[in-house]
């Protein structure tokens, strides 16, 4: 099976370039299914109905999230009844929306899960301890695993992905909004990469304006942030994985800067 997870999503701009580049990309690559984070696709903070029926239509399978997903109030209104659409399944109990979800492939599942670092975060339930309850869940279930940690620091993403290494297809790490170039398998089996980077406008600061974050810099003033346009980035990563083991065997990093 290859799969291909495409890192965060980031405005009007992150969308179009999104569109511009999936679908080709999956016939080129002959992928199979298509995660994308789409925490950030609603005009830079949130997740509106409409831009998740867009990421849809464009070739996402499943969308995952982060600590933005509360941003657009609306989705309090749609996240229970999407069986696709994920949140950090470390929120405390009683939070709206799922952490994982079991995406049907041929004839086995293919398990997507969502997890927040707690490092410069926000508090919620140790990802440590909630990635075992899950996995004990649905061992029987699914063989292929993904999962979608988003998180700040790195020594914490490299930590899940050592602590997974054997018991996941694949641990990619989401939020910093900059690709990093440390893509793997690890001895185990588990393909890992510390941020799939964003998928968004190039000429930015993390998807913003640059004007506007190098002035929060030089003042230490509060700013409203706007999302930046122009010529897009698409970040993804790509990973093969043996159906009959859950493992990945081979990766490959894809970085497109749209002209």
């Amino acid at each position: 099976m290859r799969i291909m997870m495409v890192g965060d999503i980031v405005g009007k701009c992150g969308r179009r370039v999104f569109a511009k580049y999936t679908k080709k990309l999956r016939k080129e690559k002959n992928l199979d299914m298509v995660v994308v984070n789409g925490e950030n696709a609603a005009g830079g903070k949130g997740l509106t109905d409409a831009t998740l029926a867009e990421l849809y239509g464009q070739g996402a399978d499943v969308v995952t999230s982060g600590n933005h997903i509360w941003d657009k109030k609306e989705v309090m209104q749609f996240i229970d009844r999407e069986p696709f659409l994920l949140r950090p399944a470390n929120y405390p109990e009683g939070a709206p929306g799922k952490g994982y979800c079991l995406f049907p492939w041929k004839a086995q599942n293919v398990a997507v899960i969502n997890l927040s670092g707690r490092v410069f975060f926000d508090a919620l339930d140790d990802p440590f301890q909630k990635i075992n309850e899950i996995l004990s869940k649905i061992k029987s279930e699914a063989q292929i695993i993904i999962l979608d940690f988003h998180a700040e620091a790195t020594s914490e993403k490299i930590a899940m992905g050592y602590y997974l290494d054997g018991k996941v297809s694949a641990v990619i790490g989401t939020h910093t909004h900059v690709q990093t170039a440390d893509e793997q398998i690890f001895e185990n089996g588990t393909a890992y990469i510390t941020d799939v980077g964003m998928t968004g406008p190039k000429n930015s600061i993390l998807g913003v304006k640059k004007e506007i974050i190098i002035e929060k810099f030089l003042t230490a003033l509060p700013s409203r942030f706007e999302v930046a346009e122009g010529p897009g980035v698409y970040s993804a990563i790509i990973i093969e994985i043996d159906d009959a083991t859950g493992f990945a065997t081979k990766v490959e990093r894809i970085l497109i800067y749209e002209e």
